[in-house]
């Protein structure tokens, strides 16, 4: 496994060693041991999530705010821009963000840590997202931040004149002023 710093500190690109031939590929996608020593992270992982979206699905920006839940993303189907805010107000790159590309075909993954905002888009036909989490889904602690909120000003990387589909709940995600904050 290697990791690489990204410009916001804690949140770190994952990828594994790929070993592959003419019958296909092997890799160990997760390995607690080796991933707490490379990212510092010094909780376990309590549950699983599995989605799949179809293209142009966006999925965030989403964080609880009690029970945070950091995150390891990956994508076994497709591609998405995957997207990480900083929300904690003590931090020097509060209100930050970072994207990157994660797919089938790179097997990256991104580890988002508690105190952050996460999200996606899918950029292929569908796609197929796997992610652990530190702590259990909440729902009477989770909230949304708007997408496009022009404060934040989120590259999502969409094409000309592509609209993004949006659930009922993240189409009432708040602006990033008026956001609930980690310390």
């Amino acid at each position: 496994m290697h990791t690489t710093k990204t410009a916001l500190p804690h949140v770190f690109l994952v990828e594994p060693q790929v070993f592959g031939d003419t019958r296909g590929f092997f890799f160990e996608s997760f390995n607690q041991t080796k991933f707490n020593k490379a990212t510092g992270n010094t909780h376990s992982f309590v549950q699983d999530n599995h989605s799949k979206s179809q293209q142009y699905v966006l999925r965030g920006l989403h964080y609880q705010i009690k029970q945070p839940q950091g995150k390891l993303v990956r994508v076994v189907v497709g591609e998405i821009l995957d997207v990480a805010v900083d929300l904690r107000r003590s931090s020097p790159n509060f209100g930050q963000w970072v994207t990157y590309r994660l797919s089938a075909e790179n097997k990256h993954q991104l580890w988002v840590p508690e105190g952050f905002g996460h999200g996606f888009v899918v950029l292929s036909e569908t796609a197929e997202v796997l992610y652990k989490t530190t702590d259990y889904y909440a729902p009477e602690h989770e909230r949304s931040i708007r997408w496009d909120d022009a404060k934040l000003g989120i590259n999502w990387q969409l094409p000309s004149g592509a609209k993004p589909q949006l659930s009922a709940k993240d189409e009432k995600g708040v602006a990033f002023a008026e956001a609930d904050y980690f310390d």
